[in-house]
């Protein structure tokens, strides 16, 4: 007797719907996908019991006769595709045809939808997949979609659902994905007869962000203007300095309008935000991509949420590319104080000159006042490798040269914005010998000395090492580093590459190398594990990104070594030329290790916490 059986239809739509409804949030991105699919200007979520007693999508879209409104309800059936052309070429959210007939086959399942010109539409309920009843429907253009009682013939799996809160949070979360996706959409939220969000069709993204995080969020974004390069245009906001999370929670990346997750793109964000971000924390994101839909598949994931590029490699090096110049042309200093109200949008960066100073107190070491005027910065500060440190301060002043072509070239609708003048700051004092004071248009603005001379130090040596390499030191006794076969051939390929880092290797055998030299500011215990680690960067690197990156971390460990400490007193002259080369930098805003260099408190803000403004 035969082993192997067909599965009846019924039995197939619930392994189907362990795919595609994994919990109820997975139910509300389906529904949400096919109404935006639908042309809906008008989306309305509502849920109860964090959407396992009800979820309820109503839109406004193109609607459906009685014939699609049933044949939508069959496994495989589909508007978006007639053709295999078709399926290599998806613009649209919704294809597979399988999420309505899953969803219907594990819940309470209702339909009602009619289309403009017709004079009444079509209603159809569906208990565990199987059909219940068909009728005339007399309501308004458009779909709606109710799913109550989700997984009620599979105990199984419904006992696997967390907390109502926690599923709750999970659909707030698509909402809001979905929402700035599509910000001329009009989106309401309602949670236990209770309107959560309503938020009307936004002009552009932005203003939507605004909507939905506030003034707090959305004045501390930085634009990221478009970049078109190898078929790819890149736009959107992130976070500036100073501003991240612990995890990716707002690192939303879309592709064509539609939320993406993909490892090309993390990787280029960690490439662009490399010493600008604290180890550990995530960048806050609003980055949307856009190419053609032959040069991508969203076919390899059931509920279509990562995406296999053709070409990954040109996808990170164009989104590191695109995130790393938004963050060089920055303008905005980090906020001091958080959760105060609305914020300015522009930054310090007026000129102003001040004759008199306060008076002297017994907290901080007060400075005379010295208008300082700084010159426009070129868009990358090239800066020669300092000699070893015997002062603080290194007293020559150098001009800013032009920055690097990049390697390849680039096709920019616009070019970048060029920063605006440097500011003239009233220096005040100096708080605790690591704080310095300084008077701005817009309020106070303080400076850490130790992360502002890393970064000072920082590009130095990195100006050097990209001229003529890193210096290095022969070792008494040479190193044998054993390696797998995959890594020795990277090794290999690499040779070049490690002789710029100042890493002297060449082949000694079987997968065996001879280490003859290291970076001469390198310090580490054990060379070897290092070198793994050097080895584990090249295999995350393309073949088209900088060999750069992999030095960066020894010359941060070296700029901190050589930058001035807390409890360091410095003199006037050393206050304005650590200013003055800090605001020649390509980034001037944070340290090597992310931190913040600068940190502005607004007089508004000012204000408010003394009681002198309503809050």
């Amino acid at each position: 007797m035969s082993k192997i059986r067909i599965l009846s239809d019924a039995l197939a739509s619930q392994v189907a719907a362990g795919e595609v409804v994994e919990r109820p949030a997975a139910v509300i991105r389906e529904l949400v996908e096919n109404s935006l699919d639908a042309g809906a200007s008008h989306v309305t979520v509502e849920v109860q019991r964090g959407g396992t007693a009800l979820m309820r999508i109503t839109d406004d879209g193109c609607g459906m006769d009685r014939e699609d409104a049933l044949l939508c309800m069959e496994r495989h059936a589909t508007s978006k595709i007639r053709t295999k052309e078709d399926l290599a070429a998806i613009a649209t959210f919704g294809f597979r045809g399988e999420a309505l007939p899953s969803i219907a086959s594990v819940s309470r399942f209702r339909l009602a939808t009619r289309e403009k010109e017709a004079l009444s539409g079509t209603e159809i309920e569906i208990t565990g997949g199987k059909l219940a009843n068909v009728k005339d429907h007399g309501g308004n253009q458009g779909t709606i979609i109710e799913v109550r009682s989700l997984f009620f013939n599979v105990p199984a799996r419904r006992k696997f659902l967390r907390t109502e809160a926690t599923e709750y949070s999970h659909i707030e979360n698509q909402f809001r994905t979905h929402a700035i996706a599509n910000p001329k959409v009009t989106f309401t939220l309602i949670r236990d007869g209770g309107v959560a969000y309503h938020l009307p069709g936004a002009q552009n993204v932005l203003e939507r962000i605004r909507g939905l995080a506030g003034d707090e969020l959305a004045n501390r974004l930085i634009e990221v203007e478009r970049l078109e390069a190898q078929g790819i245009a890149v736009w959107g906001y992130i976070g500036g300095p100073g501003l991240s999370r612990s995890s990716r929670q707002q690192q939303l990346t879309f592709l064509n309008g539609r939320p993406i997750e993909s490892q090309p793109i993390n990787y280029g964000l960690r490439e662009g935000f490399h010493t600008s971000l604290m180890k550990g924390q995530y960048p806050v994101t609003f980055l949307f991509l856009e190419m053609d839909a032959e040069a991508f598949d969203i076919n390899v994931h059931p509920a279509k949420k990562e995406v296999r590029f053709h070409d990954g490699f040109s996808i990170r090096d164009v989104v590191a590319r695109a995130v790393k110049r938004a963050l060089e042309n920055a303008t905005k200093l980090p906020e001091g104080l958080q959760n105060s109200g609305p914020r300015a949008t522009q930054p310090a960066l007026q000129l102003r000159t001040e004759s008199s100073a306060p008076a002297p107190t017994q907290q901080a070491f007060i400075l005379p006042a010295v208008p300082l005027r700084i010159p426009s910065a070129a868009p990358a500060a090239r800066l020669p490798e300092p000699a070893p440190i015997q002062s603080k301060l290194e007293p020559d002043r150098v001009s800013p040269s032009p920055a690097p072509k990049h390697e390849e070239p680039v096709q920019e609708k616009a070019a970048p914005p060029a920063k605006p003048q440097m500011p003239t700051f009233r220096i005040i004092g100096i708080l605790q010998r690591l704080y310095v004071l300084m008077e701005s248009t817009e309020g106070l603005v303080l400076m850490d000395q130790h992360a502002a001379h890393e970064r000072v130090n920082f590009e130095k040596i990195r100006a050097a090492m990209e001229t003529g390499g890193v210096p290095s030191q022969r070792l008494l006794m040479p190193l044998m580093l054993q390696t797998s076969p995959r890594d020795a051939d990277i090794l290999k390929r690499n040779l070049d590459t490690l002789t710029k880092l100042g890493i002297e290797a060449e082949p000694f055998g079987p997968n065996t190398f001879k280490i003859e030299a290291l970076p001469t500011f390198l310090k580490v215990d054990d060379p070897l594990a290092w070198l793994d680690q050097v080895i584990e960067e090249l295999q995350s690197l393309s073949s088209k990104s900088s060999a750069l990156r992999l030095g960066e971390d020894m010359i941060v460990m070296s700029a901190c070594r050589h930058s001035v400490k807390a409890n360091d007193k410095l003199s006037i002259p050393e206050v304005q030329a650590l200013l003055e080369d800090l605001f020649a930098c390509e980034m001037p805003y944070c340290c090597p290790h992310g931190r913040p260099t600068l940190i502005q408190m607004s007089m508004g803000e000012l204000e408010r916490k003394f009681g002198r403004a309503a809050p």
